[in-house]
């Protein structure tokens, strides 16, 4: 019979082409926000040396760190400094200020340097609020800083340095370390170049340095730095992260 193939030994089946195999794509979930860090045991008091958060820290060190950014004027400014004087610092931003300077926060991760939680609005009094409006400052400035960079902070600095039992419980619980400073020249209130500089100078082995990068006019702050970060460099003293 024409067209019959069984004389060939093959069956007419497999002679017929086969259908193609459905191709199953994955389905792309987006990846869930980080939780916090794990839970750490509650402090009494903020950590206001460089070796208290780290033993290892080389003898002299020094650390400096910059709050109330990212600025899109002043945070280039100090950022750019820094490299000239191959000095890392830590960044305390304020989450609602990330949106706008997204690239700022990754700027400053790539640059090497530490960026830590310094709440969502700046509330000035954390001991004022509940803690579940403390909850809500510290998580969601930790996803705006991790979705912009992928760094999960594990440094906290309140507002003033206005501190309280329920503010260490409550960042406690979420695997952050409470921040303070030894140095203060109060260059957010811009007192003068020679008032800051002075204050910077004093800085010793073990010392954290206080400056900023946002909240208003910080010329006096870059203006200050650019004279004291080669002196103290000068002195022996090692700029770390903290």
């Amino acid at each position: 019979m024409a067209g019959d193939v069984r004389h060939l030994g093959v069956s007419p089946v497999q002679t017929a082409e086969a259908a193609p195999v459905p191709t199953v794509r994955p389905v792309v979930r987006p990846a869930p926000v980080p939780t916090m860090n794990r839970a750490v045991a509650p402090r009494r008091k903020p950590i206001r040396n460089v070796h208290e958060i780290d033993e290892n820290a080389p003898k002299k060190a020094v650390a400096l760190t910059i709050d109330d950014g990212p600025h899109p004027l002043w945070t280039p400014k100090v950022l750019d400094l820094l490299a000239h004087f191959e000095v890392k610092a830590t960044f305390f931003v304020i989450g609602e200020q990330i949106g706008d300077n997204a690239k700022l926060v990754r700027r400053i991760v790539e640059a090497g340097h530490e960026i830590a939680n310094h709440t969502l609005t700046h509330p000035i009094y954390m001991p004022g609020l509940s803690v579940k409006q403390i909850d809500h400052e510290l998580v969601e400035a930790h996803k705006r800083i991790h979705e912009e960079t992928g760094a999960v902070p594990r440094l906290f600095r309140a507002p003033g340095g206005n501190w309280s039992p329920k503010v260490y419980k409550t960042i406690a619980k979420h695997g952050l370390f409470p921040i303070d400073w030894d140095i203060d020249p109060r260059d957010w209130a811009r007192p003068g170049v020679a008032h800051i500089q002075r204050h910077l100078m004093r800085a010793k082995p073990g010392d954290i340095l206080l400056c900023h990068d946002g909240g208003g006019d910080r010329s006096q702050t870059v203006r200050s730095l650019k004279h004291v970060l080669p002196r103290l460099k000068d002195r022996g003293l090692e700029f770390v992260t903290l």
